[in-house]
């Protein structure tokens, strides 16, 4: 549906629609873990930006807020772990 979709002040990596249901995904990439974990930058204030854009992007767009789910990939190097309903 959307790459880099903005709203207000925030963005949304990637919303993909399958079978009536919008997934809201974070990306979040690191080259290796020498510096952290990609998944620590999945901060309860990054989880909060992410939905206050989704739920105005779904208002702006008539999609219900039931119909979002939020998810969460981690690209470390070549490998690539998606976590649905992440946060």
């Amino acid at each position: 549906m959307a790459r880099n979709a903005r709203h207000g002040r925030g963005e949304i990596d990637i919303i993909a629609e399958r079978r009536g249901m919008f997934a809201v995904c974070e990306v979040k990439t690191r080259r290796n873990n020498d510096y952290g974990f990609a998944a620590e930058a999945m901060t309860p204030g990054k989880c909060r930006t992410v939905r206050r854009t989704a739920y105005g992007w779904a208002r702006d767009n008539g999609v219900p807020m039931s119909r979002l789910r939020f998810d969460a990939a981690f690209v470390v190097g070549t490998s690539i772990d998606v976590v649905e309903n992440a946060y």
